[in-house]
């Protein structure tokens, strides 16, 4: 057995049977060994983000990671953005990476890059295998380490000699470490403030913005007063009716602290201290007011479902308010993101995948979901956009039986376009909605908010050239014919409408370009 062999045998005996894939020369005897076991499913990627991506969007549902096979530097290079993703969502992830053989590196050839160095800004694990004999085992730690809590990247760089040299052999499993129990005494802190009588709030992150950690949270926060929170962006949000309401986070720090102002204390659970994204003048960083004491009560890799559930039985049993069911009419007249949200919280199909990119042309969303058949909520954890069609493409390939809605931007989605090729050569059941707004809107409201407007009232050429994606217009449903996935466009509600419920109706991939209005407009 050589060492390609034994990291495909440890992996299956690890449970690893998905490989997103975008290899190169250094990597064939990857492939060939993934030929020879009946067990693994690889997956073409045109591009290594869609790789990266859909490895995210696997782990997010599957609980547990695929693999990526990525060539070299450049090949991790195009797949750092959604690794980014993949490491603020704490996905569980095996980050397979080729390199020059052992004796070529020093020749410094052409493709020659420090890949130590690029893995180490992503992942939380990186390893260089450094002989076909310990291939198994480095392997196996590596799935373990993937799996650590509250999960992460692990990143092992595979030489091409290593792989293709015998003497190697397979590695039984590790065991994989448990999530963190929380300690006593932060029980205790957490408990009296609860009691204290002053405004308090319960921010939930990681797997607590999961149905059983919800129902625990809601019972302390009827018990007690405290308001129920999330994440702006949790990795994975189980919502609708039934559910209780959680709200989530504003993304623009005003907001958030508007949500904040009062509060005395706040309760992480699986969450972190909350951030304004950016950094605004003469504006702080920190988002919850100054006097306001923060308990860490549950860590990112800490068990947070065990410690609401514990607290949950130190509070006077109360039982919280659910979501009652409940979609919006179905829309009519001009097409915009707010009649899109209608059609989608009317038409959304029992335990979809809802992918969220949308920006800001999905501001209405949330609320005209809110009372949808019970779903998940996959949101842009890391910030770095083209992440939704590789998210649903994994998400969709975790949970074959499940329909999956992906909502996205038209300039998010030209970063990793690719991915459309991979929704239609796996047959996957994915309906995405493009919203072509044609332009940056989120950053021409950031640009309004960042730069004083002129004395003439209007912006400089620059700023219209950079911000805009007219001159062309992008032609989605020609793109996405292009790549093999049934496409529409949708200029009015009505069109919408029944193209939206046409596409949920039939298996297999769609898209529907809905042309909307942008949000915002620079003078």
């Amino acid at each position: 057995m050589n060492g390609a062999q034994a990291v495909v045998a440890t992996l299956r005996e690890c449970g690893v049977e998905v490989y997103f894939a975008n290899p190169g020369t250094s990597e064939m005897h990857l492939v060939a060994a993934l030929d020879e076991e009946p067990t693994a499913r690889a997956v073409p990627c045109l591009f290594e983000g869609v790789a990266t991506g859909a490895a995210d969007g696997y782990g997010r549902m599957s609980g547990r990671p695929a693999a990526t096979v990525l060539h070299l530097g450049p090949g991790l290079g195009n797949g750092l953005a959604n690794l980014h993703n993949a490491r603020r969502a704490a996905t569980p992830l095996v980050n397979l990476v080729g390199d020059h053989a052992t004796h070529h590196k020093p020749l410094d050839a052409p493709l020659e890059s420090d890949i130590d160095a690029l893995a180490g800004t992503v992942s939380g694990w990186v390893h260089r295998c450094r002989d076909a004999a310990s291939a198994g085992a480095d392997t196996a730690a590596a799935a373990a380490a993937a799996m650590t809590p509250p999960g992460q990247v692990a990143t092992l760089i595979l030489p091409a000699d290593i792989s293709w040299s015998p003497g190697a052999c397979p590695a039984p499993p590790l065991p994989s470490p448990r999530p963190t129990p929380v300690p006593d005494d932060a029980m205790t802190a957490v408990t009296a403030a609860l009691r204290s009588g002053a405004p308090t709030a319960i921010l939930l992150g990681g797997t607590a913005t999961r149905a059983p950690s919800l129902r625990a949270a809601a019972r302390i926060a009827a018990a007690t007063g405290a308001r129920l929170l999330c994440e702006t962006f949790p990795a994975r949000l189980e919502r609708g009716a039934g559910l209780p309401a959680v709200e989530r986070l504003g993304y623009l720090p005003d907001g958030a602290r508007a949500q904040l102002h009062g509060l005395r204390h706040l309760v992480l659970a699986g969450a972190r201290t909350p951030v304004s994204f950016f950094a605004y003048p003469g504006q702080p960083g920190l988002l919850a007011p100054s006097d306001c004491h923060v308990h860490a009560l549950a860590g990112p890799g800490d068990d947070a479902a065990d410690a609401l559930a514990h607290l949950a039985d130190l509070v006077p049993h109360t039982a919280p308010a659910t979501v009652a069911a409940a979609s919006p009419r179905l829309p009519v007249g001009e097409l915009t993101g707010e009649t899109v949200a209608a059609a989608v919280g009317a038409l959304l199909p029992e335990r979809a995948v809802v992918v969220d990119e949308a920006n800001t042309s999905g501001l209405w969303l949330p609320t005209a979901t809110a009372g949808a058949p019970h779903h998940d909520w996959l949101s842009l954890t890391g910030g770095a956009i083209g992440q939704g069609l590789p998210l649903a493409t994994g998400a969709a390939i975790a949970c074959p039986e499940r329909p999956v809605v992906c909502l996205e931007a038209d300039g998010s989605a030209m970063y990793t376009l690719q991915a459309l090729w991979t929704i239609a050569r796996e047959e996957l059941d994915v309906t995405t909605v493009v919203y072509a707004n044609q332009s940056y809107s989120v950053l021409e409201m950031e640009y309004e908010r960042l730069t004083p407007a002129p004395d003439s009232g209007r912006r400089g050429r620059a700023c219209r050239d950079l911000l805009d994606l007219s001159r062309p217009n992008l032609n989605f449903a020609e793109l996405a014919q292009g790549m093999g996935v049934p496409a529409s466009r949708a200029t009015t509600a009505e069109e919408f409408t029944t193209q939206f419920a046409k596409a949920l109706a039939e298996p297999g991939p769609h898209l529907i370009e809905a042309r909307v209005p942008p949000l915002f407009g620079l003078r």
